[in-house]
C-alpha cells in the first residue's frame, strides 16, 4: 500500500470533490494495476454499483448504486481541528509566508528588515486564538484531533463548538476534540456519519459541562444515545433528528434526568405508546416530534378529566407533519398537567373542520392550560369564546347522551365523555347551556353560511382595512379573539359595531358577546368597526 493513503483509511469518511463518502475497501482491483478505494457515496446518484465489480463483492452498499471505486489521490481525508480552526478564522502561517514582504521597508535605496516580527505574529495568533469562544468549523473537512494537547494549549477559552458536515468517523474523535476543552458548553456534530460505542464504557469528565449536544443526521440509534449518555450529566438540550430511530428504550432513572428539551423529529417512531418509555424524564419541558409518523396518543394512567404521571414537566410539544387522525389524541393533551404550547399542524384530525377559526377554537377549548397554539398567544378572551361556544355546540349531544340541567339526573354516557372530556369541567365554569341557547342549533358538521365583511379601525388610520369571511354562527366573542390576533391589538378592551351596506351612516353596536354575528342582521359587504 502506498504511503499517501493513511494506515487507517478503511471506514474513515472522504470528500472526493464537494461530494461526501466512506471508505469500504482498500486494495487491488484486477485487472487494473495499483491501489483503489472502495467508497459508499452519501448522494447513491453519484455511484455506479453494490461494491461488486466484474462478478466479485470488494465490499457491501445499502443502496445498489451507491459505490464505485476511485484513486487514493482523489480522497481528501481531511485536516486536524487546529487547522480548520486556523483556516476558518485566517490565522494560520501560510498567510504570514504570503505576506512576508511586510518584514521589510526601503528607505531611499536601502532595504531595513525587522528581525523578529514572525515571532510576533506568532504572539498575536496565539493571543487571537485564546480569544475565542464560540467556534463554527462546519464544512471544513475537520477529520481528527490533531497533536495532543494542542487544542487545550491554543484555544483555551473555548465553550461552544459547531463540528457539523465534517469528515468525523468515529464518536472517540469527537472525545479526542473535546476531552481537550475544559468548559465545553454546546457540541454540534450533526451531518457526520461515525460509528459509536456499541457498549458501555467507564463514564469519564469529557463532557461534565455540556449542556447542549447536536447529534442530527449521525446515524446513531436509541440504544446508543443511552450508552454514551451517562458521560452527559449535565446534558440540558438533545438533538436528534433524522436517525432513523424507530424504537426507544425506558433510561435508567440516572440517565438524561436534567434533559429539558429533546429532537426526535424525522425518525419513524410510529408508534405513540413509544412515547411511554420517555415519559418519565422529570425535568423535560419541550419535545418535538415532526414527523415522526406518529397516529395517535394515549395516557393510560389517567381517566377523563385527570391528569397523567408521565411527562411531569412538559410545557412545549411540537407534533406536526404526523398522521393523528383522531380528535382523541387532543383530549389526551389535556391530561399533561404541565402543557402550555402546542404545534400540531398538518395532521389529518385537521381536515376534519375546513374553517381554521373553528378548528382553532376547538383545540383551545379542549386543552384547559394551552397558552399558546401554532406559535399563536391564546388571549383570554379568545379562550372564554372557544370555551362557551363548544359549550352550546355540543349541548344537544350532551343532552341526547343523558346530561341535564338537575345535578341529580345529569350522567352524560361514558361514550360521550370519551369524546368530550372537558364538556363537564366547562359546565362547572360557566353553568349548563341554558335550553333556549340550544333551539336551532345547526350540527358542527354543517357548513354554517360565511359572511364576506370589511374590517376597519377609524381611529386608527394607518390600519389598513382587512376583508375576512366568518360564519355567520360565529359569536361577538370569538370575533374578538380572532381580531386581537389578527390587528395585534395589546390587550386592551375591544368595542365592536357594523355599518349596514344598505343603511348608509347608522352604526349598530355589537353589544354582547354570547350573541352570534346573525343575531345583528350583520350580511355580506358589511363594514365592522373597531375600537379599542
Amino acid at each position: 500500500m502506498t504511503a499517501w493513503v493513511p494506515a487507517d483509511s478503511l471506514g474513515r469518511r472522504i470528500l472526493c470533490g464537494t461530494e461526501y463518502a466512506t471508505v469500504r475497501y482498500i486494495g487491488s482491483v484486477p485487472p487494473t494495476a495499483g491501489i483503489w478505494l472502495g467508497v459508499e457515496w452519501d448522494d447513491p446518484q453519484r455511484g455506479k454499483h453494490d461494491g461488486t465489480y466484474e462478478g466479485t463483492q470488494y465490499f457491501k452498499c445499502r443502496h445498489p448504486r451507491g459505490g464505485s471505486f476511485i484513486r487514493p489521490n482523489k480522497a481528501n481525508f481531511g485536516v486536524d481541528f487546529l487547522t480548520a480552526v486556523k483556516d476558518r478564522y485566517g490565522l494560520n502561517d501560510e498567510q504570514d509566508v504570503q505576506h512576508g514582504t511586510e518584514n521589510t521597508l526601503v528607505f531611499g535605496k536601502k532595504t531595513v528588515e525587522f528581525v523578529g516580527m514572525d515571532s510576533i505574529a506568532e504572539q498575536q495568533r496565539q493571543v487571537q486564538l485564546n480569544r475565542l469562544v464560540d467556534i463554527s468549523v462546519r464544512e471544513c473537512a475537520v477529520s481528527h484531533a490533531g497533536q495532543k494537547e494542542e487544542i487545550s494549549r491554543t484555544c483555551a477559552n473555548i465553550r461552544h463548538i459547531n463540528l457539523s458536515k465534517n469528515l468525523i468517523s468515529s464518536w472517540e474523535t469527537v472525545i479526542a476534540i473535546a476531552s481537550q476543552v475544559q468548559n465545553l458548553e454546546t457540541l454540534n456534530i450533526s451531518e457526520n456519519k461515525m460509528k459509536f460505542p456499541s457498549t458501555s464504557a467507564s463514564v469519564s469528565s469529557v463532557f461534565s459541562k455540556l449542556r447542549i449536544l447536536a447529534l442530527n443526521q449521525t446515524e446513531i440509534t436509541w440504544t446508543e444515545v443511552l450508552l454514551c449518555a451517562p458521560g452527559w450529566p449535565a446534558l440540558e438540550e438533545l438533538y436528534l433528528t433524522s436517525n432513523n430511530i424507530t424504537v426507544l428504550e425506558r433510561p435508567d432513572d440516572h440517565v438524561l434526568q436534567p434533559l429539558k428539551l429533546l429532537d426526535l423529529s424525522d425518525n419513524q417512531l410510529l408508534d405513540g405508546n413509544q412515547l411511554h418509555l420517555i415519559a418519565h424524564l422529570p425535568r423535560l419541558e419541550q419535545l418535538i416530534l415532526r414527523n415522526t409518523g406518529i397516529s395517535s396518543i394515549h395516557f393510560p394512567d389517567a381517566g377523563f378529566g385527570g391528569k397523567t404521571k408521565m411527562f411531569p414537566s412538559l410545557k412545549r410539544l411540537a407534533i406536526n407533519d404526523n398522521k393523528i387522525s383522531q380528535w382523541s389524541s387532543i383530549n389526551e393533551l389535556d391530561k399533561l398537567p404541565s402543557l402550555r404550547s402546542l404545534q400540531c399542524h398538518n395532521n389529518p384530525f385537521m381536515d376534519t373542520e375546513k374553517n381554521p377559526e373553528t378548528l382553532r377554537q376547538l383545540i383551545i377549548a379542549k386543552i384547559s392550560q394551552l397558552e399558546v397554539l401554532n406559535k399563536s398567544e391564546i388571549l383570554p378572551a379568545e379562550r372564554k369564546g372557544a370555551e362557551l361556544d363548544y359549550r352550546k355546540i355540543f349541548g344537544n349531544d350532551w343532552l341526547a347522551a343523558g346530561g341535564n340541567w338537575n345535578p341529580e339526573k345529569n350522567k352524560p354516557s361514558e361514550e360521550f365523555l370519551a369524546a368530550h372530556p372537558r364538556y363537564p369541567s366547562l359546565c362547572l365554569k360557566y353553568g349548563a347551556p341554558e335550553e333556549g341557547e340550544l333551539k336551532g342549533r345547526q350540527p358542527l358538521t354543517l357548513k354554517n353560511q360565511l359572511l364576506t365583511l370589511t374590517i376597519k379601525c377609524p381611529e386608527k388610520p394607518e390600519q389598513k382595512p382587512v376583508e375576512k369571511k366568518l360564519p355567520e354562527s360565529m359569536t361577538i366573542q370569538r370575533v374578538k379573539g380572532l381580531l386581537y390576533r389578527l390587528l395585534k391589538i395589546p390587550g386592551s378592551e375591544l368595542k365592536l359595531s357594523y355599518e349596514s351596506s344598505k343603511l348608509e351612516g347608522k352604526e349598530v353596536e355589537l353589544d354582547n358577546d354570547l350573541k352570534p354575528l346573525q343575531f345583528y342582521s350583520i350580511e355580506s359587504g358589511d363594514c365592522m368597526l373597531v375600537r379599542w
